[in-house]
């Protein structure tokens, strides 16, 4: 089954409860602070059901059609083909929407692939991520996860001894049927408009933190569970034409809070285990194939930037400066970049031992630490060729609205090549892109959605070749010497 738009927001209407401040919603698809990027998101299903990216968004599995993110990768061909969904996806929210439903099913599609590390000594449920992989490939469900804890979780005692609540998602009885959970978990990013909520441990758990080491999957409309969401930039946006980005795609982050939610055993996928609670995401495909997304995403992004910054150069009639050439063609060549390294992830793909195949991991991580170094320069180059031209704007496009102050904003912005109208949607479309509140959680989104830098830095040294690297040393250092003095008496003299 392929949802439509629709059929999508349909399903959103499910009595899930999420918080807005003090206001509580029921209704992502009416909301106000909600409603365009819940139609945003529907944009992308409509699109998979579209006969034109047929095969360019679905394919064929049990005889059915489904989502391009749900097919297990066994060929180069296979990877290519992924990546093309990916960045179909992509362009269609200019590289805003970062947990469109093609990101976290990555995680799931990886986790599938290596079914046997979730058997165990203790536990044996190998069959349950099987059948999760299907059962959210059948219904077209949109995943988002929560997988960091809150602040001071490893001090457990500390809180007991002040008498305060301990935070931590964790598991507070179990059932014939399944587990019990409690707890808050960090930062389901596209939470309101997901079907589903992914729980887990991606950073290691201490000893003793048993409890804290589940990995599950609930319903978002679960009784018990409750979304907390940040301030809303589409709710604050001006007008679509003020805020052309927040209005449309504020993808929104929300803390979980779980009270006494109850998970089936079919649900559950590490229960008890610490080492192989977070372990899981870096022993098989899960983190590397879902995180090729971001790659991707990010190169629609930096595409659709580095456009802005083209066109406002036109516009503001500084094109043909050798310093704006410079700024100009140093974007471009970032471009050029980032689309490498997505190419080389593909082509130097990987084998695992069991006929899948998983896009170069290390390539991948060398990737998302360079869109860390480079994503503030983007900005601020394009910041830099904007200049004041966005304050030198009126306040809002109500100006439109009275004949008279329309004539004159008429008369007096507009130039010999652009109308005023076109200049005031371009400035400000590049300000909703570096210079407001949506732009500033991207600008944090960009730096943190995979952990601080030093954990992307901590990434790619556990892919690197450290062997082959020191071997390198290793052959030159024996490769020359004193000759035939004895090493014992090897000194410059």
């Amino acid at each position: 089954m392929q949802l439509t738009g629709s059929e999508y927001l349909a399903s959103l209407r499910d009595g899930r409860t999420i918080y807005l401040g003090g206001e509580t919603v029921r209704d992502v698809t009416t909301h106000p602070a909600f409603r365009n990027a819940a139609h945003s998101f529907a944009r992308l299903y409509d699109a998979k059901r579209d006969p034109r990216n047929r095969d360019v968004l679905t394919y064929e599995e049990g005889g059915e059609r489904h989502a391009f993110y749900w097919l297990m990768p066994r060929s180069r061909e296979d990877l290519v083909f992924r990546a093309a969904g990916h960045r179909h996806l992509s362009d269609m929210s200019y590289g805003m929407l970062g947990r469109s439903p093609d990101y976290f099913s990555g995680f799931v599609v990886g986790l599938a692939m290596t079914p046997e590390i979730f058997k165990t000594e203790t536990a044996d449920f190998s069959q349950n991520i099987l059948a999760y992989r299907e059962y959210c490939r059948d219904r077209d469900i949109f995943v988002s996860n929560a997988v960091t804890p809150p602040a001071g979780t490893r001090e457990r005692e500390t809180f007991v001894q002040r008498g305060k609540v301990f935070p931590a998602l964790r598991v507070v009885r179990e059932t014939d049927s399944g587990v019990v959970i409690s707890g808050m978990k960090l930062l389901a990013t596209s939470a309101p408009f997901a079907h589903e909520l992914f729980l887990g441990n991606i950073q290691p758990l201490a000893p003793g933190m048993e409890k804290e080491a589940i990995t599950c999957a609930i319903p978002m409309n679960s009784p018990g569970l409750t979304l907390w969401s940040r301030k809303s930039f589409e709710k604050s946006a001006v007008s679509e034409i003020d805020n052309p980005l927040s209005t449309h795609f504020d993808e929104t982050d929300c803390v979980i809070v779980c009270e006494d939610v109850e998970v089936p055993w079919e649900r559950v996928f590490v229960h008890g285990d610490i080492e192989l609670s977070s372990s899981l995401y870096y022993k098989t495909a899960a983190h590397s194939l879902g995180n090729h997304q971001a790659t991707i995403r990010f190169r629609s992004k930096l595409m659709f930037l580095t456009g802005l910054a083209e066109r406002i150069a036109v516009t503001s009639g500084t094109s043909k400066f050798p310093a704006v050439q410079e700024t100009l063609a140093h974007m471009a060549a970032l471009d050029g970049m980032i689309s490498a390294m997505i190419q080389g992830q593909i082509h130097d793909y990987e084998t695992l031992a069991n006929g899948f195949v998983n896009i170069n991991r290390r390539a991948m991580y060398a990737a998302i630490y360079w869109c860390y170094l480079h994503y503030d320069d983007v900005c601020a180059r394009l910041r830099e060729l904007m200049g004041g031209g966005v304050m030198q704007m009126p306040a809002d496009i109500s100006v439109m609205d009275d004949p008279h102050l329309r004539q004159k904003f008429e008369s007096y912005w507009s130039t010999t090549d652009h109308a005023a109208l076109d200049r005031f949607k371009l400035y400000k479309l590049a300000w909703d892109a570096v210079g407001t509140e949506f732009a500033g959680r991207h600008m944090l989104y960009e730096r943190f959605y995979l952990g601080p830098i030093f954990i992307a830095r901590g990434h790619s040294s556990r892919e690197a070749p450290w062997h082959e690297m020191r071997a390198l040393v290793d052959t030159m250092l024996d490769g020359y010497g004193y000759g035939d003095v004895p090493a014992a008496a090897g000194q410059m003299t």
